[in-house]
């Protein structure tokens, strides 16, 4: 099967507060807007990224689904997790403060309007222990 295309679509009360906070703080650019749904992309990398924000009580959600979004952690990979780190702890406080994991990431995390964690990571090399753990591709 060919995907064209995947993104997460966060379901909550308030989309442009939830937009707006992606906007701010991760580089995020509104491709549509309405007072239920928005389209956010981050386009700055080697891979477009997309995200959605949508008024969980739309009738577009079908009546037993209604509910906002809960128990989901967004991963934002970036280049200087550091350097994004500063940025962001003057205007937002972690809920994780940065730290370097022996699986191989250095990360923080922070809680969005609508309550869904992000992880903010940048790859570092793994402890020899998880090194092992680590599919490897053909070829490579």
């Amino acid at each position: 099967m060919k995907i064209n295309s995947s993104y997460p679509v966060i379901m909550c009360e308030s989309p442009q507060d939830v937009a707006n906070f992606y906007i701010t703080h991760f580089d995020f650019k509104a491709t549509f807007s309405s007072d239920w749904y928005i389209s956010l992309s981050n386009t700055e990398g080697d891979t477009d990224f997309e995200l959605a924000v949508l008024d969980y009580k739309h009738p577009t959600v079908p009546h037993n689904y209604r509910e906002k979004s809960k128990g989901v952690i967004i991963n934002l990979e970036v280049d200087n997790v550091d350097d994004v780190y500063e940025k962001i702890m003057k205007e937002i406080p972690p809920v994780m403060e940065i730290r370097s994991e022996d699986f191989g990431q250095r990360h923080f995390i922070v809680s969005d309007p609508a309550g869904l964690l992000v992880d903010v990571i940048q790859v570092i090399p793994p402890s020899k222990e998880f090194e092992a753990m680590y599919q490897k591709e053909e070829g490579k």
